[in-house]
């Protein structure tokens, strides 16, 4: 064990990305199943489902179609599945596994087994039983995948299960029907059991890899990597086993204590990221501003490395107090005529062309709505580009409603004809009869981007940006109907190069915020970079710097931040009215993630919060920042 992994009770490998991770981890997979070929014997293969496990799985599949990987010689054995539940339906995991892997291979369908949510109540022990007994009779899992949920749970193995248990029927913990409300169409919907296979039957595979990517796992990973065995946190049994690797990226090993806080495991390269992280974080520890932080304050938590090299503390603290300082500023777009030195903008060319990519039609002012009204104010050319059409956020009765409106009102006008009757006959009777597990029709689909495309362009308008510099880009990996979206492809990154192309700015704002449940600000995110990377070699984008705003998810850590921009009481209300156009998030989102509050109650608190740690720090004491860290193009790329 390194000095770095002390603290780390179960081995834990950290890769750049969720993508490098995955494929090794599927190369270990194929590696497996080749050498049991070899010696004529069947690979076991414990399989999870979900987002995370998902690249792994098309990785193998590449590997079928493009190197002759055969699934011949593979049983597989999946964990859990709702009960009730029937394998056709939308949330049901045999679906999943059909779509995502086992239709796409050459695996015997014979050698899949997935737990039943048809089997009757009484018959479910007797059925665990047999499950159980299948596993034992393919000679055991080779190696096991799992993914982990917020509770710290493993399968469906939720706080209080012990570790002898076995495949069994379980209810499920209020936290994972929560989390599971996106895919069901609303709480209600989601199934209070499930079938899973037990702690115990995941301990005895020979190897388990546990998968965990994006800054909302950081926490949950650390419990289960560096705290206590606890019945709690099933996911720490994986301790007692003599097999078992954690894989994380960067973001889900945040919290992780050689990333977190790595001075107190190892020597530190201090440079200027790590001297303002090991401040900010001295700082909040001992509740202290900067600026009284003592020798002391740093010898006796574990800084002492960094008093020796850049001390004396003073030294330390006005270095860093002016580091920090330097990122508020009022000038989003750059201050004209001003010494730009010390400023996180450029004050030429000023005015700029801005271009903000918003991920859903309200991330924008949501997430950075203040700062959108300062460069409107201050006379930038602002350009707005919606990159979907977030038209899996609009409640069913949100759309009858804008439904019935249009036509009471070609009924109201004489205007109806029996085109506007049979359209709006055919919308409602698709909502009337649709179960929960079923798609939106195209129809409908159009009607909830009317609505989310409506209430953006009632929310630009309040803020002053020029229509005629608002984009919807309604990007096709999204439309799909369902919470599941498809992969990424060039028709996508096409479009969004076609407006960077189009508007050639000095700045481009991109939605940073990876713990988006859904994968949906991920997947945007990563048609920006791709786009970015086609258009790397023009001349002009040597001019443009990329800024990563947060909000609706998560925000960012006072150390990370690169600029600053504070807003007033008044400009903090003129950002809530804006929000507040976008009536069909603002009550009851219908997607809400597992944080209860509603999004504009969560950015409002948000940036009050990021204000509230500047104050502490010793800086000056504002209403609310919105905090951005700036990316390198060539480092995104």
């Amino acid at each position: 064990m390194s000095e770095s992994t002390f603290y780390e009770r179960i081995p834990t490998t950290v890769y750049q990305s969720a993508q490098a991770a995955s494929k090794d981890v599927a190369r270990e997979i194929a590696e497996l199943i080749r050498d049991k070929a070899k010696s004529g014997e069947m690979a076991v293969l414990g399989l999870a489902t979900g987002s995370t496990p998902v690249r792994v799985y098309s990785e193998l599949i590449r590997m079928h179609q493009e190197e002759g990987l055969s699934f011949e010689n593979v049983i597989t054995f999946n964990l859990d599945e709702y009960f009730p539940m029937k394998p056709d339906q939308l949330q049901s995991y045999v679906r999943f596994m059909n779509e995502v892997l086992f239709d796409h291979v050459d695996i015997d369908p014979d050698n899949i087994y997935i737990p039943d949510g048809r089997v009757l109540r009484k018959e479910v022990h007797e059925y665990c039983s047999s499950y159980e007994e299948k596993i034992r009779k393919s000679g055991g899992i080779d190696i096991q995948l799992l993914g982990i949920g917020r509770t710290g749970h493993i399968g469906f193995n939720e706080p209080g299960s012990i570790e002898q248990t076995r495949t069994r029927l379980v209810t499920l913990d209020s936290v994972t029907r929560r989390d599971a409300t996106a895919d069901f169409f609303g709480l209600e919907n989601v199934p209070r059991h499930a079938i899973t296979m037990g702690v115990g039957s995941i301990l005895d595979s020979k190897r388990i890899i546990m998968l965990a990517f994006g800054e909302h796992k950081a926490e949950i990973i650390a419990r289960a990597v560096e705290g206590e065995v606890t019945s709690q946190v099933p996911a720490t049994y994986l301790q007692n086993h003599t097999n078992a690797r954690v894989i994380v990226d960067e973001g889900a090993a945040a919290e992780l204590t050689r990333h977190k806080t790595p001075w107190l495991v190892r020597p530190c390269n201090w440079d200027e990221a790590q001297k303002k992280k090991a401040v900010v974080w001295l700082c909040r520890k001992l509740n202290k501003p900067i600026l009284k932080l003592t020798d002391s304050d740093y010898n006796e938590n574990g800084l002492s490395d960094l008093v020796t090299e850049h001390g004396p503390a003073y030294d330390i603290n006005i270095h860093i107090f002016n580091k920090i300082q330097h990122t508020i500023t009022g000038w989003p777009g750059g201050k004209p005529n001003a010494d730009d030195t010390h400023r996180p903008e450029r004050a030429t060319p000023f005015p700029k062309r801005v271009l903000i990519f918003s991920p859903h039609p309200d991330d924008d002012v949501f997430c950075m709505g203040g700062t959108l009204a300062r460069l409107v104010d201050h006379g930038h050319e602002v350009h707005l580009a919606y990159q979907t059409s977030g038209s899996m956020g609009v409640y069913d009765e949100e759309t009858v409603r804008f439904v019935d409106f249009v036509h009471d009102y070609h009924e109201a006008f004489g205007m109806e004809t029996s085109e506007v009757r049979e359209v709006f006959n055919d919308i409602r009777n698709h909502i009337d009869n649709k179960a929960p597990e079923d798609a939106d029709s195209e129809e409908v689909r159009k009607v909830k981007s009317l609505i989310r495309m409506g209430e953006a362009k009632s929310a630009d308008r309040y803020i002053g940006v020029d229509l005629n510099q608002v984009y919807f880009l309604n990007m096709p990996f999204y439309e799909t109907g369902r919470i599941r979206k498809k992969p990424l492809t060039d028709e996508d990154v096409d479009l969004v190069e076609e407006v960077i192309r189009k508007v050639r700015p000095h700045q481009i704002y991109a939605a940073g915020d990876l713990s988006d449940p859904h994968g949906t600000h991920r997947i945007c995110l990563e048609a920006v970079k791709k786009a970015l990377g086609r258009v790397k070699e023009e001349k002009w984008i040597d001019d443009c710097y990329v800024w990563f705003y947060r909000g609706a998810w998560q925000e960012w850590e006072a150390h990370e931040i690169d600029m600053a921009v504070p807003l007033s009481p008044g400009e903090v209300m003129r950002k809530r009215r804006a929000v507040f156009k976008h009536e069909s998030q603002k009550d009851r989102p219908l997607f809400p993630g597992n944080d209860p509050r509603e999004f504009w109650v969560r950015v409002d608190e948000r940036a009050r919060k990021t204000a509230d740690t500047y104050d502490q720090l010793g800086l000056a004491e504002y209403e609310a920042i919105e905090g951005f860290v700036r990316r390198k193009i060539s480092d995104l790329v």
